[in-house]
């Protein structure tokens, strides 16, 4: 046989041996491809699965612990709150030394005109909602709406302690829904008069100041027992901005607000006691 026939049969045989070859290797690769989509297919919807399993974990625990906070808060004193921490941050993030005054003190410690005087400033219907005044909210839409008033906030006395107690200061919808679910806990575990304490020992009241206690000893140098009618309505009157009102060194219009809060405390009924 000539030479270059041979040669002609060798390239013809080896080219039909790369063309099997390939097709066996394409072949295997695209059945392992397969095999591998299959795999992660698994490994993915697996991975899905965990992940939900934890993403319920932690919403289960977190709800639990959120009731779990509320019940405990419901029998012992509020010594700290996200507030205080946070202005304790921004004090040490300015250079300042740092002032944290508060005192918690029961209820009946407190002078009878502090709830009355409170409710008349930030709350006329606290006695009588359960945790939302919807009236209030339709008025103040309305007067936005209708006449062009600039839109206030209409937070409750328990939407204001849900707020301080658990969750940290903004505006963003995310907070607000957590203060809605916080204030509808509260209003459903604790009486009118344990959200009252609360919120009379932790709110703020000037500057490093939380708690009617603290304000009687550092802006009138008394106890909060022996607070007059009129030094609760002041207490009361700085309470929309207790950072830019004193009741340490009340101005015109604080002393205007004074007149205006004590005769709305005239149609406030005495805050009853618990039984």
């Amino acid at each position: 046989m000539p030479v270059a026939v041979k040669r002609r049969a060798f390239l013809l045989f080896f080219k039909q041996y790369f063309i099997n070859f390939a097709n066996v290797m394409f072949i295997a690769y695209e059945a392992n491809i397969q095999t591998t989509c299959r795999l992660c297919l698994v490994l993915s919807n697996n991975m899905i699965k965990k992940i939900l399993r934890i993403f319920r974990w932690v919403v289960a625990l977190t709800f639990i612990s959120t009731i779990l906070a509320v019940v405990v808060y419901r029998f012992i004193p509020v010594y700290f709150t996200p507030l205080m921490i946070s202005r304790c941050f921004e004090q040490i993030g300015k250079g300042e030394h740092i002032k944290l005054y508060h005192k918690w003190i029961p209820l009946d410690e407190m002078p009878k005109s502090m709830p009355v005087a409170v409710m008349a400033s930030e709350d006329q219907r606290f006695l009588i909602h359960h945790g939302f005044d919807y009236q209030a909210i339709e008025q103040a839409a309305e007067d936005h709406l209708k006449r062009g008033k600039k839109l206030r906030g209409g937070s409750t006395i328990s939407q204001q302690t849900a707020k301080n107690v658990f969750l940290w200061q903004g505006r963003s919808w995310v907070r607000k829904g957590l203060e809605t679910y916080f204030t509808f806990l509260i209003e459903l575990m604790w009486s009118k008069q344990r959200i009252m304490e609360v919120y009379l020992n932790s709110i703020e009241m000037g500057d490093g100041i939380y708690g009617v206690q603290a304000c009687a000893e550092q802006n009138f140098g008394m106890d909060a027992q022996q607070l007059s009618r009129r030094d609760c309505a002041l207490i009361a009157a700085t309470l929309p901005n207790p950072r830019r009102f004193s009741s340490k060194n009340p101005g015109p219009y604080m002393r205007k607000r004074i007149g205006q809060i004590e005769h709305q405390m005239t149609f406030i009924p005495a805050f009853p006691e618990e039984h």
